[in-house]
This record gives C-alpha cells, structure tokens and sequence, in this order.
C-alpha cells in the first residue's frame, strides 16, 4: 500500500502530548502511524495506525520504522515524542536511572533518526520534529539528569539541522513548559533519597504537581507540532505556550545574576 498524502510517525502516541499530536496531525491531513511500547493497551484513535515501538531497543525501531514505509511507501515527519522523566536531587539519583532516561530521551531519538533519515535523503524531503522542552534551555533543581537529556536533545538536534539541510530534511525542536499530562505521577522517584534533600524534594514536588495540574493542554503543543510539521519555511525552535514563551526570552535576555534568582525563587530555593 502506497498514499499520495503525506505520513507522520509519532512516537509515544497512546496518551499526552503524543496522542494530542497524532490526532492533529490527522486533522491537518496526514496519515499518522503512532507507537507505543504495548499496542495491546492503546485506546484506539480515529485515522491512527499503532505500532509497537520501544525505542530503547535498536531491532523494535528498525522493524517499526521498515513496517511504515512497507505498508505506506514515505515518512515525511517523524516526530520523537516517546520520553520519560527521572524526580530528585542528582546525588539521589542512580547512574543506572539517569542512563535509562538518557537511553530513552537521547539514544532514543538517535535511533529513530538513523532508522527514518536514510529514507528522508533518498526523497530529498522530510520533517524530524524532537519533543525537547523549557529544561532543554533552562536549569531544572530536582530533576538534573532529566534537564541534562533534554539538553542534549538540543545540541542534538541543532547540529543535525546544519548537516541535513542540503538533502531536504529538516531537523527542528518543539519546547513545551508545563503540560497537563500524567508527567509527574509517571516519573520515577530516586533509588537512593537521602534525608539532607527530603524537604526540598518534598517541596519540589509539590511544586510540580501544582504546574502540571495548571499546564497547557496537550493541544496547545500538538498545535505547534502541526505548525512545525507544516509551515512552508520552518524555524529550528518552536516554543509551545505563553509560560515557554516567556521562559526563552527570559533565558536570552536576562542578566545572569537575576537570572539565577529568578530560577532559585522559581523553584522556592533557599539562599
């Protein structure tokens, strides 16, 4: 089977931002195949293909990626939107927590980039769209090893702009702030809680409930994701709501002392 429209492959598309994507990209006229790691437990989603996909697993991306382009013909986007998120102080946080976050957040997109990319070139023309985030820009106290992969995901994916550009493919990053998605609950809590960070961590927890309770609606990134997908000369960034708006100019334009205080107050920091 082969479309004449163009095809987007969302990762993570069962629930949250993934599942509002995918719907939107519909919308705006794409085959959507989305992923999940258990297929078998998906709500079903009108004009949503799912496939199963652990994108920690090499063989589970190569045979995703092979069964996308076998029953639709093309890729034009691919959107990396699987992640998962990692609570407490670093010092708290095993070496074995933050390699799964970076295997999933980092190693995770590289694998679909290699798997998707090589058919993107041979077209001349195709969309990687990579989920970053307002921490890929900003410090984040109490989630470091989270912070440092969405980091990376930037560094990432702005040198890959630069090498694929010249082939039609375009490299570009969507930062959402606070999302009302199950982010907070679904994130692991340290393996090793030490009692001289608890209050804090305590108190940062709050603190994130609260901001993911009040967040955006997925549809406000989804609506991002489509415009990146979509508009005829993109920009490398996108910034998802008023509060990621507000964070990168805050994050450009700032002093560096009333930065720091802004981040520390931010985050309810004592000192």
């Amino acid at each position: 089977m082969t479309t004449h429209r163009p095809v987007a492959l969302v990762t993570g598309a069962s629930s949250g931002i993934g599942k509002a994507a995918a719907l939107a990209l519909v919308k705006a006229g794409f085959e959507v195949v989305g992923t999940s790691r258990d297929t078998s437990r998906v709500t079903p989603l009108d004009g949503v293909t799912f496939l199963d996909l652990d994108v920690a697993s090499d063989a589970s991306v190569a045979g995703a990626v092979e069964q996308v382009i076998e029953r639709f013909g093309r890729i034009d986007v691919l959107v990396n939107n699987a992640g998962i998120g990692l609570m407490g102080a670093a010092e708290e946080n095993s070496l074995a927590q933050a390699q799964n976050v970076f295997d999933i957040n980092v190693f995770g997109v590289m694998r679909m980039v290699k798997a998707v990319l090589p058919h993107m070139r041979a077209r001349r023309r195709g969309r990687i769209i990579n989920l970053s985030s307002v921490v890929g820009f900003l410090p984040s106290p109490y989630m470091a090893a989270y912070s440092a992969s969405k980091h990376a995901v930037e560094g990432y994916s702005e040198s890959l702009d630069h090498e694929v550009r010249e082939h039609g493919v375009r490299a570009l990053i969507v930062e959402p702030a606070y999302t009302n998605t199950g982010f907070e609950s679904n994130s692991p809590r340290p393996d090793a809680p030490l009692e001289v960070y608890a209050d804090q961590r305590r108190a940062f927890d709050r603190l994130m409930e609260a901001a993911i309770r009040d967040g955006d609606d997925p549809a406000v990134v989804a609506k991002v994701i489509v415009a990146a997908a979509t508009d005829p000369k993109p920009k490398l960034r996108y910034t998802a709501g008023p509060t990621a708006g507000r964070a990168s100019t805050l994050r450009r334009l700032a002093p560096a002392g009333i930065f720091d205080k802004q981040i520390r107050k931010l985050n309810q920091l004592a000192g």
